[in-house]
């Protein structure tokens, strides 16, 4: 049955090629260890290009007084303290190091006078700590890991879309997926998987995210029977484009916040005085997207029902050197000069703190042989992720992945692994089942209607009514997406894609919104409006939990790790 597929056999398969993958695949190689790549879309085209304020690292190049315990205390307190507490050490303690090695594989940075690394302030963070290439970071991040990836020899398979993973017993034992332009199928046995594949956006009608972000990580890792945490926690960055529609979602960087940007409502207030008068718009974006979407809630929205971001009354020179990308960007698109006149935001989905329960160590997950880094990990940014701090996990956690997968995989004999064939039988008789059913859905429609519940039900603002509506939609569409209708052959064929795509977004719906009709309390990106302060003796010891049950989805709680005493000490110690 194996020899009527295209296989590619490698110690080590990494699925997903932004940031966090390249970082993986680097350091698998760098282990000795043989490492595919596999990608959805092509080389360079990861959505990592779009984290353009900065890599957030206590280098204290600009603040003498940064350190990596301040670093650690801001991103405990900006998740609310449901972080898993070794994740957010390790990264603060290594993201320096980090950011030294990539200037080193060859990324430019800004500089200071000196000659060192620029860094820039953002949202909830104590001290200037973003390393910033203008408004391009993730671009340059992600050049330089290619660059660094390609010279290491890691052979790369793109535009290839992995459905299933396939296991000997409890263990990894290889990937299928297909071939995008061909349709054909490709097996690639393995003795280790790491899932990069990062987040879950296209769910949500109004998003930062590409097209490549349907929750494939997610739904792979649970399908495989890893448990996911914190599904609950979706960030809305409080600021996306408005206007025109065409480019509704389209991310506005923070670093216009954090260069000196100011909000105003439509009375021509500075409304973050009333929400957060200490850190005004440099307040976690938890809290300035609830500000933003609350004024316009209240009658007081820009003319496009969103609110004015104002950078005009900075020099204008300065603007297009730090800010060239959003200068560009609102020029071609709003026919708007940022340099003149205010431009207009309003909340965009952007970034799921929950993910695959992984060992902050090793990116382990709860399935043997299956590892997981970036976006698609839960646990490190709790239930709210500070700016920045999303590149220099990529880059921790992308490196210990790497090495936790080889040091996995040179423990497995690769003989002793065995595929069961009717696992790969069963999932390609799935995937082509669109194209024998006659009278099904269209994939376009279910993913629109999937789209507009989303935003509905599951938003900025929640309430148990509303989550139970939502619930009961999504059990609805569940029913009418079982069958699903497409035509054409398998060759470069969109609809199809979708087909498989819409079992992922539908899983990772259904996990958003179980965990947070679940989650009784307000906690960082998510808020309760019938529950509106955090419980921190009950909900504030807690991840929540979503595992595989036979055929039903079990959601629980679990106790969060306990932290040492030398590091609560801290929150004491660190202003």
């Amino acid at each position: 049955m194996m020899e009527m597929y295209e296989t590619h056999t490698h110690d080590v398969i990494v699925i997903g090629a932004g940031g966090a993958g390249l970082r993986v695949a680097i350091e698998v190689s760098a282990q000795g260890a043989s490492v595919g790549l596999v990608c959805k879309s092509l080389l360079g085209k990861a959505h990592t290009v779009m984290a353009e304020g900065g890599i957030a690292a206590a280098l204290a190049n600009v603040d003498a007084g940064d350190d990596w315990e301040t670093h650690f205390c801001d991103t405990m307190r900006g998740g609310k303290m449901l972080n898993n507490w070794r994740m957010a050490q390790l990264h603060a303690q290594e993201a320096p190091d980090r950011v030294k090695e990539l200037e080193r594989w060859g990324a430019l940075f800004d500089r200071t006078k000196e000659g060192r690394i620029m860094q820039r302030a953002f949202g909830g963070h104590t001290w200037k700590r973003l390393c910033h290439v203008g408004d391009r970071t993730g671009l340059e991040m992600l050049r330089t890991l290619q660059d660094k990836g390609v010279h290491s020899g890691i052979d790369v398979y793109m535009e290839c879309t992995i459905t299933d993973i396939l296991k000997d017993g409890d263990r990894v034992a290889g990937a299928m997926g297909y071939w995008r332009e061909s349709g054909k199928f490709v097996v690639f046995p393995t003795k280790a998987i790491v899932l990069a594949t990062g987040g879950i956006g296209k769910i949500y009608k109004v998003t930062s995210n590409s097209w490549e972000y349907t929750g494939d990580g997610q739904c792979l890792a649970y399908s495989a029977g890893a448990e996911l945490i914190d599904m609950e926690a979706v960030q809305f960055h409080p600021t996306g484009m408005i206007w025109p529609p065409s480019v509704k979602g389209i991310l506005v960087t923070e670093a216009v916040r954090g260069e000196g940007g100011i909000l105003r409502n439509s009375e021509g207030q500075r409304f973050m005085e009333k929400y957060d008068p200490e850190n005004m718009e440099l307040s976690t974006r938890d809290v300035v997207a609830r500000a933003i979407y609350t004024e316009v809630q209240e009658g007081r929205g820009s003319t496009h029902g969103g609110a004015y971001l104002d950078i005009s009354h900075k020099d204008s020179e300065i603007v297009k050197r730090k800010l060239p990308s959003m200068y560009h960007q609102f020029m071609d698109f709003a026919d708007i000069d940022i340099t003149k006149a205010p431009m207009e935001v309003f909340p965009t989905t952007h970034y799921i703190m929950g993910g695959v329960r992984v060992e902050a160590e090793t990116g382990r997950s709860t399935v043997p042989g299956l590892f997981a880094a970036g976006e698609v990990a839960g646990g490190m940014h709790g239930s709210n992720r500070l700016g920045g701090n999303s590149l220099s996990d990529l880059l921790v956690f992308g490196r210990r992945a790497g090495m936790g997968a080889a040091e996995y995989a040179k423990g497995v004999d690769a003989g002793s692994l065995k595929i069961d064939e009717s696992q790969i039988e069963l999932n390609e008789k799935e995937l082509l089942a669109p194209f024998e059913n006659t009278g099904g859905q269209n994939p376009y429609t279910i993913h629109q209607e999937l789209q507009d519940i989303m935003q509905a039900y599951f938003g900025v603002f929640r309430t148990e009514e509303r989550l139970q509506q939502g619930i009961e939609e999504l059990a609805k569409l569940r029913v009418k997406a079982s069958v699903l209708t497409i035509e054409g052959s398998r060759i470069y064929n969109p609809g199809w894609h979708l087909c498989r795509d819409l079992k992922s977004m539908l899983i990772v719906s259904e996990a958003i919104g179980r965990t947070a009709l679940l989650r009784k309390e307000s906690r960082g990106a998510h808020s309760r409006v019938d529950y509106p302060d955090s419980d921190n003796e009950n909900w504030g010891k807690v991840n929540t939990v979503i595992c595989k049950h036979g055929d039903e989805m079990k959601v629980d709680t679990s106790p969060l790790p306990e932290m040492p005493d030398e590091l609560k000490r801290l929150f004491t110690e660190v202003k």
